[in-house]
Formats: C-alpha cells, structure tokens, sequence
C-alpha cells in the first residue's frame, strides 16, 4: 500500500538560499538591495546555493560578493520557510550570523552596505517579517519559521519558534 502524500507539499519546489548578517557589539550590516528580488529593501547578504557547494559556503561566497567582506565564523541561526501566494517554489533561506569579519564593506552591482545603529534599523525598507525574527537573531537564539506572503508586502500566515538546534 503507498503511503498517501501530501497534495500541498507536492504542489511545492523548493530553492535553497542562504542570508549573513554582520552584527557588532551595537550595530548592524544591511544592504539595499539594487537588483533583482527585494530590489530597494534593506537586507542582509545572501542568495542561492550553487551545485556542489555547500550552504555554509555560499553564505560566505555571498557575503563577499555582494559586501567585498569575508569570514571564516559562521553561526547557523534560523532556517524560514517562504510562500508566496501564486507561486509553486518554497524559498528554504538558512540564516545565519557573523561577529568576526576581514575587509571593510565595499558597494557591489548588486547591494549597497551600510551600517546601522541596533536602535535605529531600518525595519520600514525592510522585508515585513524581519522585524519579527531579526530580534531572535541580535540575542543569538536560533529559530525556525514559515511565512506566507500576498505579494511582496502581505504576511497573510506565519509560524516562529525558538529551537535548542538547527
């Protein structure tokens, strides 16, 4: 007998990707965004994991890419799930934080790095749900989440939890 599937998950690709971001003791490192998806909203580095590589070094590949920084201390924080109304792929983003980086955040085609005070970021040119999970991560707590969007603009659904591991 087939075990029966579930007709939602069938419906579904999923994309891998992956978002650093560069905290100090009280700033943070976001980048607005130029190009692409998310183009002018502030944001942390990242983006697709390449065949053969793996998700911790196409966060670091990213993070010099896109900010001219590199480093060797990856913590994995949070892994969120994406939905998007209208779409069949899942955007599976595995998160992550750096304390410790080399180099000094240079523009690229792609984002435009800028620092920010912990008390001022810039939640309304942000993704609407970093203002949700961003927290957790400035207190190093890891987390998993799933939200569903309406457009770019809309959280119609969400789901976040604190977990001991990721």
């Amino acid at each position: 007998m087939n075990p029966i599937e579930n007709p939602a998950q069938a419906m579904f690709t999923s994309k891998l990707l992956t978002l650093v971001m560069v905290v100090q003791p009280q700033r943070i490192l976001l980048g607005m965004k130029k190009r692409g998806f998310g183009a002018g909203r502030w944001n942390g580095f990242g983006g697709k994991v390449h065949q053969g590589e793996t998700i911790e070094d196409a966060a670091k590949r990213e993070l010099w890419e896109e900010s001219g920084l590199t480093t060797d201390t990856l913590q994995k924080i949070g892994n969120i799930k994406f939905e998007f109304v209208g779409s069949t792929e899942l955007l599976d983003v595995h998160i992550f934080r750096t304390d410790e980086f080399k180099g000094e955040p240079t523009e690229s085609e792609e984002m435009r790095p800028q620092w920010f005070p912990l008390d001022e970021i810039p939640y309304a040119g942000m993704w609407p749900d970093d203002d949700i999970w961003l927290p957790l991560l400035l207190q190093k707590k890891k987390f998993q989440a799933y939200f569903k969007f309406e457009g770019h603009d809309t959280i119609l659904d969400y789901n976040l939890e604190e977990v001991e591991d990721i």
